[in-house]
């Protein structure tokens, strides 16, 4: 279904947001950080000489330096952010890229001017939050300190992809199409197309989006680049080196043999995948397995995911699912819809869609995690594999 012109407008205007925020980055957190040089001066000052022996304002001047690298790293992100306006409005159908990574990036919402609206916008603690938490997503997809944290989830979910087609020789595994909705910054996609499948991965976040293409399209060496992911909070750490540590990323060089189906596509999941909008790939059937990896909670309404998952799939096709229920929309204040289902009611739902439900464990993870830090939220994950009965 076209988008209006209403909806295309508001597509410009959230990206041209959402790029504003990238290069209004240090900015804001510097001026934070100098909030804490205020307060310095309205305690006591026998308290002031006591913090300057432990180094108090040093640490505040090695905080500001991280900031600046880290505006380094994200202005590489948003240097030439119209490579999203080029795509078509329903570009659901990917056309791989003539390059050397074999990757594609086909953007469904995407005809933004990121100019337009940057000097008027002033970015949100909402909307910084956001492009906090993809530096740390980048440690968790692409860095030798994710290396735990990702494999934790993502291991278990290849492994049992592997399993599912043990009986194809891997020279034919290019022959079975894998959807990864909610991809993030596409780790785990570019893991199964390494494995040798075709895999497409759907991402709906402009920060994640603008994230990956930087690793995936213009990141040509491992540890090409630098941040520091942790320096945007002083609380739970235990010493300064956890806070003020660089990361380095990608932890490979993301490239793809030649030949590889790989690709990111954007846009919203059930408007992409649950209608019939291009006549030349109808969705219906069209993929072998499904992988959700901390995505289904993510549904307004979680019987329309299912309900989509189980169309797209062939016939005897696999979906394989590990996450917990942090249910995305519930007490939202934006008057969206949000069912909220508990994990036996979400089993017994899958059922009825048409899923045969093996494999069940729970899995402990972590997500995104300072693994230095003094705090820690580990999720106990559902995990399973489910097959396409009816």
């Amino acid at each position: 279904m076209p988008l209006s012109e209403a909806d295309i407008e508001e597509e410009h205007r959230h990206f041209a947001n959402v790029v504003a925020t990238f290069r209004k980055y240090s900015s804001y957190h510097l001026a934070a950080n100098n909030r804490r040089r205020k307060d310095l001066f309205t305690i006591p000052h026998a308290d002031q000489i006591l913090l300057d022996q432990l180094g108090y304002k040093e640490k505040l001047d090695e905080v500001d330096k991280a900031i600046l690298v880290n505006e380094q790293f994200l202005n590489k992100i948003v240097v030439d952010p119209e490579i999203f306006g080029e795509a078509e409005l329903e570009a659901e159908k990917v056309v791989p890229e003539s390059s050397s990574h074999s990757h594609s990036h086909s953007h469904s919402h995407s005809h933004a001017h990121p100019h337009s609206s940057q000097k008027r916008y002033t970015p949100t603690e909402f909307d910084m939050d956001k492009l906090r938490s993809t530096l740390k997503q980048l440690v968790r997809d692409w860095s030798d300190e994710g290396r735990d944290e990702r494999e934790t989830s993502y291991g278990p979910m290849k492994d049992a992809l592997l399993a599912h087609f043990s009986d194809i020789p891997e020279e034919q595994r290019r022959n079975f199409r894998v959807l990864i909705p909610g991809s993030g910054l596409g780790r785990l996609a570019y893991d199964v197309a390494s494995l040798g499948f075709e895999c497409q991965g759907n991402e709906f976040s402009h920060y994640m989006l603008l994230a990956s293409f930087l690793i995936l399209n213009k990141t040509e060496r491992p540890h090409m680049h630098t941040i520091y992911p942790y320096v945007h909070s002083f609380s739970n750490l235990p010493d300064r080196a956890s806070m003020l540590r660089a990361i380095t990323i990608p932890d490979v060089e993301p490239t793809l043999p030649r030949g590889s189906a790989f690709s990111l596509v954007a846009g919203d999941f059930e408007e992409l995948y649950g209608q019939e909008s291009d006549p030349d790939e109808p969705q219906s059937g069209l993929w072998d397995a499904v992988m959700t990896c901390f995505f289904i909670d993510t549904a307004k309404n979680i019987v329309q995911y299912l309900r989509i998952i189980h169309k797209i799939l062939a016939p005897g096709g696999v979906w394989i699912n590990l996450g917990p229920l942090l249910w995305h929309w519930e007490n939202n204040n934006t008057n969206d819809p949000s069912i909220e289902l508990d994990l036996v009611e979400v089993k017994q739902l899958a059922k009825m869609v048409g899923f045969e439900i093996e494999n069940e464990r729970i899995i402990d993870a972590t997500y995104t995690t300072n693994s230095r830090g003094m705090l820690g939220y580990t999720y106990r994950t559902a995990f399973w594999t489910a097959k396409k009965i009816i």
